[in-house]
């Protein structure tokens, strides 16, 4: 069943509507066989960043690193050497320019890097945004951030909505130019008391930026990608098609065998979704259109990308067989990373060329 997703929930409902939505018209692609190796000793790679021709930075969170890795000689190294004090829990990566912005929590701060891998110079979190670190930022220097609720004691702030900020240089003031929707979450009774806990397998909304100051956020609960330009006039996206996939009990199998045992009844007695979200992540090309990832289920051989334009229309969908997943796009690649035993396989793929309508 092809579906645009519209879910709405209150307390512990959550309504599924719209069971029946526009046809999948944009064409589908699938990455070819062939594709350039290299191997990095990284438990995971969440995102990446294209440096330009061979080069990629990415962000490998349990590791407590950044790599910087070169598809030509197939060489995997940390962004400031082995022993550097300059990067101690990364958390952010994206690029503006020549410029490759690395977010650390555990120092609290931005580190700017030229694409040679130099430190060029730091931005301290600020205090007015609560120590949030900029996930992007526009030609003309603004920083952008997503600002969540104050969560309480009991998780109960949770339930308000969240928000994309943009900041001058020096985080003197902050606006809003997008409101985020709040996460699904469950009144839970636990050993503490009552919380209000994120329900495990709901998704929330992705957001980026272009150079212009152009601003994307894919709505979850609608499916559909908005724009805001840099006037600040909205353009509401097309709902995309999708498969309304269910929450099965393997699928909680599968997030519990994460725990060790000792933790595992803990971990049981959380509140799980009853369908997936539309889409888990989402990324900006170079050209300037968004790649979702799709959600998928256990039994599926590959994973799905939608690609949006600017105006929120699927051009195709790109389809990426076995267990990788795409981290960053080049102008007319993809970094694949795939998980290995003791490491993680960074495949770069053509992106095959198709006719599409802008």
């Amino acid at each position: 069943m092809s579906a645009p997703y519209s879910l709405l929930t209150s307390g512990t409902t959550l309504v599924l509507l719209g069971c029946s939505g526009p046809k999948l018209a944009a064409p589908v692609v699938e990455l070819p066989n062939a594709a350039d190796t290299a191997s990095a000793p990284y438990a995971e790679v969440t995102e990446g960043v294209w440096l330009g021709g061979d080069r990629w930075a990415v962000l490998a969170p349990p590791d407590e690193t950044v790599g910087i890795v070169d598809l030509a000689s197939q060489a995997v190294a940390p962004l400031g050497g082995p022993k550097s004090r300059d990067i101690r829990n990364p958390a952010t990566v994206f690029r503006q320019l020549d410029t490759l912005y690395v977010g650390d929590w555990g120092l609290r701060r931005t580190t700017l890097w030229s694409l040679e891998g130099h430190l060029v110079r730091s931005v301290p979190a600020a205090d007015a945004a609560r120590g949030v670190l900029p996930r992007a930022r526009d030609a003309a220097g603004h920083f952008y951030l997503e600002m969540l609720p104050r969560s309480g004691p009991d998780g109960s702030g949770n339930r308000d909505s969240g928000a994309v900020v943009r900041t001058d240089p020096e985080f003197r003031r902050l606006d809003t130019v997008a409101r985020l929707a709040p996460l699904d979450i469950a009144e839970v009774e636990g050993d503490a008391g009552r919380r209000f806990e994120r329900r495990i397998f709901s998704g929330t909304d992705r957001w980026g930026v272009l150079p212009d100051g152009s601003l994307w956020v894919a709505r979850v609960y609608d499916n559909r990608v908005d724009w805001r330009d840099p006037s600040g006039r909205w353009i509401r996206g097309e709902p995309l098609p999708d498969r309304v996939l269910e929450v099965t009990r393997y699928d909680r199998e599968l997030f519990l065998r994460r725990f060790p045992p000792e933790l595992r009844r803990t971990a049981e007695q959380l509140p799980f979704a009853v369908v997936k979200p539309p889409f888990e992540a989402g990324f900006t090309a170079p050209n300037g259109d968004v790649w979702l990832e799709k959600s998928r289920a256990p039994i599926d051989s590959s994973r799905r990308y939608q690609v949006v334009n600017r105006q929120g229309r699927i051009v195709r969908e790109i389809r990426v067989p076995g267990r990788g997943r795409i981290v960053a796009s080049g102008q007319d690649t993809v970094l694949v990373a795939e998980p290995a035993p003791d490491a993680t396989r960074l495949l770069r793929f053509p992106i095959p060329q198709t006719r599409v309508s802008r």
